[in-house]
């Protein structure tokens, strides 16, 4: 029996994980497990780092992020009220839910900030499509309210949720570490999930690849929260449990929710996310109405050739040149491209600021009728 690793921290959740992406990956593929997922704290920064090492190890890698829900708005930040986010756990099974976990991350660092990356419930909401979900570690919505008010006060919260993903698309997060009130929260998972037909799965919650880095993460810790490793008091992981576990390991410690194992591997056949860098990634250029990017560069070109050429708009050379570049252009795919150029460079002039594209088109007849290049070819 084979097992998939679905909750990952590597060292882009900053001063809280220890893994090294390309030992993770190395690790993960000598285990003989055919998947493993990247699930940084709030952030998506290791992402394409992470992408390009598990393909070349032909691991395929499972894209996602452990999210933060805010109390209340996610604009909201009052330390009474709103300091304590919740987490929730986040895989892109698509590319539609690869870019909702971009917006997230990114409104989560830009508007939702305080004292973590957050989002609210109607943003993840909003950006839920394509994207499967778990109940996440004790942090979870889920769990603290199992801990703190009992199975009762649980099922409001796990309606809103299956609700929002679906049985198929949400899933309760089952782990076993070194933290007494874990054993409990695991059984009221699985009673709870019993109203729901849930499905589970096993996750590790890994922070360090080997189980002897457990004390350089125990360090990075003690730096994040500006304490002496020292002091008794201070925040600290329980054991040295959170490692990169094998799936040995993991079928023995959930044997009595075998499908808990069998479902990550059901999850990883399911993710798919191609973030190979084929073709061209432009950003989008909107053309006036009734136009393409063919005919408004056309329109353009023309307007410029007039501009530069004068009266001599017309000679053959001048022609026979402008149209074997426009041809060019067009057959490569490059319409879009030079009118981002374009654009660029008409902002530059309309705001006083000096410019000389020249490129790769240094020579080009269109270049120099957009006035991108200042150069007049012939």
């Amino acid at each position: 029996m084979s097992f998939v690793h679905l909750h990952v921290h590597t060292h882009y959740s900053l001063l809280d994980g220890f893994s090294k992406i390309k030992k993770l990956v190395k690790q993960t593929k000598e285990m003989g497990m055919p998947a493993v997922a990247i699930t940084d704290h709030g952030t998506m920064f290791g992402v394409i780092e992470f992408y390009r090492a598990a393909k070349a190890a032909g691991v395929k890698p499972i894209i996602g992020l452990e999210g933060y829900l805010s109390p209340r708005g996610m604009t909201e930040k009052d330390a009474q009220f709103d300091k304590n986010a919740s987490h929730i756990l986040l895989l892109a099974e698509n590319q539609t839910g690869y870019k909702n976990l971009l917006k997230i991350a990114s409104a989560s660092q830009l508007d939702g900030f305080y004292y973590h990356p957050r989002i609210d419930k109607p943003f993840l909401k909003e950006h839920s499509e394509g994207i499967i979900a778990s109940s996440a570690c004790l942090k979870g919505e889920v769990p603290t309210a199992l801990m703190q008010r009992g199975i009762e006060t649980a099922i409001p919260i796990l309606d809103w949720y299956f609700d929002v993903f679906g049985k198929d698309r949400f899933f309760l997060e089952l782990q076993r570490h070194d933290i007494p009130e874990l054993e409990q929260v695991n059984k009221d998972l699985i009673e709870i999930g019993k109203r729901y037909d849930a499905k589970f799965i096993a996750t590790n919650d890994v922070h360090y690849v080997d189980r002897q880095d457990a004390r350089f993460q125990d360090i990075l810790l003690a730096v994040q929260t500006g304490a002496l490793l020292s002091d008794k008091n201070r925040m600290r992981m329980n054991g040295d449990t959170y490692y990169l576990r094998s799936p040995e390991e993991m079928s023995d410690l959930f044997s009595f929710a075998p499908s808990s194992i069998t479902n990550t591997l059901e999850i990883a056949e399911r993710c798919n996310v191609n973030l190979d860098p084929n073709g061209y990634h432009l950003p989008l250029f909107e053309v006036p109405e009734g136009q393409t990017a063919q005919s408004y560069l056309r329109e353009l070109c023309l307007q410029g050739l007039e501009k530069r050429y004068g009266s001599h708009a017309e000679d053959p050379e001048v022609l026979e040149r402008f149209e074997h570049e426009l041809g060019v252009i067009h057959k490569m795919g490059f319409d879009e491209y030079f009118l981002i150029v374009w654009d660029l460079c008409r902002y530059a002039q309309e705001q006083n600021i000096w410019y000389e594209a020249r490129g790769s088109a240094a020579g080009s007849i269109i270049g120099y009728v957009l006035e991108i290049t200042l150069v007049e070819p012939l």
